[in-house]
């Protein structure tokens, strides 16, 4: 009886909690201010809201989703109230000046978001016309094919798809169908025979690691759920320092500020597009609390800078802590870092589209490192970032040879064939550029430094 009174009491307070939070941001709506008058190049969004854990990622999110580049941010948290103001541009570096943009974001984070949803699930996304499918194992040569051919033969059509590729693992969120219903795939039988035969193609070659399957219908933000399995699997130890090149690899460096109980992160990086969502999601899956935040974007590398305590309020107490935070940091970043050369396919989308597209990579043997696969009504528009056997550049002649199978129309080449070391990237961004540290002292676990 006593146990059931103390879960009856737990059960009321997070009631209570709920009611409150939603009482707060009634009585202290969120304010959304957009002007594009104010700076010369950007649109610049100015966030006023209550104050609450995760809030900072939820706004991140929201305008990374827009395919907004994030030129410059000042974020301050400290307190009950939470405030924030981006520089942001369209992908083409104009400012935002869509209305229907535009509408969305004051929507999304104004007073009206209080009205539809009081308390705000960060990552969540309501669709239930396809089932969701997780997979997590060791990464290797056909991978992809494998577990597309086997998706085909049972019938699953692949809507949308996130294949993500770091330090020999692999992570891909599917959303898939029923090729006859067009639906939600809901037999039981059917969802068992997927997963096992999902796990098997995943377990192949190495009984070391372990090999993840997940069946869902809850949907989850795809991008922060690929860095939520990743890191839950340890992405972050490194097993070779030849994985990632040097000239690549993000500096990221942690001290304490004594003075004022933050820890303070610094990470310098070549810029690329989702830069900060990537650090913000990594921080608040790690259960780090952003007080302050610098990002600034007038140069070629992307400059952030954070005042952070853990959950419970404390600092980065140990120097263990302080490298786990940025080997995370660094495995976030490189996650995402466009390894290979750029292929983008359109055409119409049929069932088993992707798995004949990879097994031609594969037959040509190209390895997958990165994949972006969506359907825009009847169009698959699907981006592959692949590499040659052992991770060699490709060859132009095995590019021609993979177009006129599948069609020199459908599939485009992006960047240069010919680079002996660089690999295409994204498209072209605006870059990401910090300044310097004010003159301040910080510990850094016993050894005092000043930066000025």
């Amino acid at each position: 009886m006593a146990f059931m009174s103390e879960v009856n009491m737990s059960s009321f307070s997070h009631y209570m909690d709920d009611e409150y939070e939603k009482l707060f941001r009634r009585v202290n709506p969120p304010r959304v201010v957009i002007d594009n008058d104010v700076c010369k190049n950007a649109t610049v969004i100015r966030v006023d809201s209550a104050n609450k854990n995760g809030i900072l990622l939820e706004v991140v999110q929201i305008l990374t989703d827009l395919n907004l580049i994030i030129t410059k941010a000042y974020i301050s948290s400290d307190g009950g109230w939470f405030m924030d103001v981006f520089n942001v541009t369209g992908q083409d570096g104009n400012k935002v000046t869509d209305d229907a943009i535009l509408g969305y974001i004051t929507k999304s984070l104004g007073p009206e978001s209080c009205v539809t949803s009081p308390v705000r699930s960060v990552g969540v996304k309501q669709t239930m016309d396809h089932t969701a499918i997780e997979l997590l194992g060791s990464d290797r040569p056909g991978l992809i094919s494998e577990v597309s051919a086997v998706l085909t033969n049972l019938k699953c059509n692949i809507l949308n798809a996130e294949v993500w590729t770091h330090n020999a693992r692999a992570a891909a969120v599917m959303h898939v169908n029923d090729e006859d219903t067009g639906s939600a795939i809901t037999d039981p039988q059917k969802l068992s025979v997927i997963k096992e035969l999902l796990c098997n193609v995943l377990g192949v070659g190495n009984k070391k690691r372990v090999a993840k399957t997940v069946v869902t219908d809850e949907v989850t933000h795809t991008e922060r759920r690929l860095h939520q399995m990743l890191f839950a699997d340890r992405d972050y130890d490194r097993v070779s320092d030849d994985d990632f090149d040097e000239k690549q690899r993000p500096n990221v460096n942690v001290v304490n500020w004594s003075d004022k109980d933050y820890s303070v992160v610094t990470i310098q990086s070549k810029d690329r597009p989702k830069l900060l969502f990537d650090t913000v999601c990594t921080l608040t899956d790690m259960q780090y609390v952003v007080f302050h935040a610098n990002i600034d974007a007038e140069g070629p590398e992307a400059y952030q800078e954070y005042y952070i305590r853990h959950i419970d309020g404390s600092p980065v107490k140990s120097d263990a802590e302080r490298q786990r935070v940025i080997q995370c940091l660094e495995a976030a970043i490189e996650r995402r870092v466009s390894e290979g050369l750029k292929l983008e396919l359109c055409t119409t989308d049929r069932v088993g589209l992707l798995s004949d597209v990879t097994r031609i990579f594969r037959e040509n043997s190209l390895t997958v490192t990165r994949a972006e696969v969506t359907t825009k009504g009847n169009k698959a528009v699907n981006t592959f970032y692949v590499r040659g056997a052992s991770g060699c550049i490709v060859h132009p002649k095995t590019i021609d040879s993979i177009r006129q199978v599948i069609g020199n129309t459908i599939l485009q080449v992006k960047g240069c064939l010919d680079e002996s070391k660089s690999v295409p990237q994204d498209s072209p961004t605006r870059s990401f550029f910090g300044g310097l540290f004010k003159s301040r002292s910080f510990v850094n676990f016993g050894l005092v430094k000043s930066y000025s």
